[in-house]
């Protein structure tokens, strides 16, 4: 594996170890029926009863088991270990159909040979991504003729900031490099004695788009919202329920935009659906 994905794997095995027991993702909420997705992707995505649905970096599985729970017959993918034992350890404790696996998405053709009516991505996950013509090939790999890719996701606008300083600190761009950040704690626990060093790379809209449109794939819906529908990072508050804004600036920020789009349709598939 790449050093820089290795680094972020073991940091995210660790943070799995944190986030499983988390107040953040509230795992006893959800295995009491508690559904983890936010109205954003809820009303982007559905419906999604009786579709085939990929959900790559999935983390934990639980946004994954919640689109279960809607009707979908999921596969996650996550390069986690740890992750990937939590998900399948919920799923299986629940009831829940879903199937699991260990996969790099680069890698996925290597373990995965199957088409989906839809892949999801969501919050946080592009970041860990330095080629994104690479990971857009891969979401047209997987989608059927027709099928759709939805991802909701942090704005590159916000990630700008140094969430603590409140100043603009990170490049808009993507210049290949990536940056370097060692932390302690975590997102979900601030608290945790746990260290972690993790690279990231920024990506414009521009070039998320652009990867995907380069694919064959045709943008159905783009939206950008001025909250984060979680309260992840440093400086943020509530300014109504399950609305957080960053920092306490005179003007509003893009803190999260959605992105929905439909893949090609095959020769083969004119011919003989129409």
């Amino acid at each position: 594996m790449d050093p820089f994905l290795k680094a972020n794997q073991l940091a995210w095995d660790d943070m799995t170890r944190v986030h499983i027991n988390s107040p953040f993702y509230d795992v006893e909420g959800f295995k009491a029926g508690k559904s983890s997705l936010t109205p954003i992707e809820l009303k982007g995505l559905r419906p999604v009863q009786d579709k085939d649905l990929l959900h790559l970096q999935c983390h934990f599985g639980l946004d994954t088991l919640s689109w279960a729970r809607l009707g979908a017959r999921v596969t996650g993918v996550d390069f986690s270990p740890e992750a990937i034992s939590q998900a399948n350890r919920i799923a299986g404790e629940n009831n829940i159909p879903g199937r699991f696996i260990r996969s790099d998405v680069y890698k996925l053709p290597e373990a995965l040979d199957e088409t989906f009516d839809i892949v999801f991505t969501s919050y946080g996950a592009l970041c860990w991504l330095p080629d994104l013509d690479a990971w857009a090939a891969i979401v047209r790999r997987y989608l059927r003729p027709g099928g759709i890719f939805y991802v909701a996701e942090f704005h590159p606008g916000v990630y700008q900031f140094d969430f603590n300083t409140k100043q603009i600190a990170y490049n808009y761009f993507n210049s290949g490099k990536p940056y370097e950040e060692n932390e302690e704690g975590s997102y979900a626990d601030p608290g945790a004695d746990i260290k972690t060093k993790t690279y990231f790379w920024c990506h414009s809209l521009a070039e998320i788009a652009s990867a995907l449109l380069k694919e064959g794939l045709t943008m159905l819906e783009f939206r950008e919202w001025d909250y984060s529908p979680y309260n992840c990072f440093p400086n943020m508050k509530e300014r109504a329920p399950g609305e957080y804004v960053f920092g306490d600036f005179p003007a509003s920020l893009p803190h999260v935009f959605e992105m929905k789009f439909r893949g090609s349709f095959s020769f083969e598939f004119l011919v003989f659906n129409f």
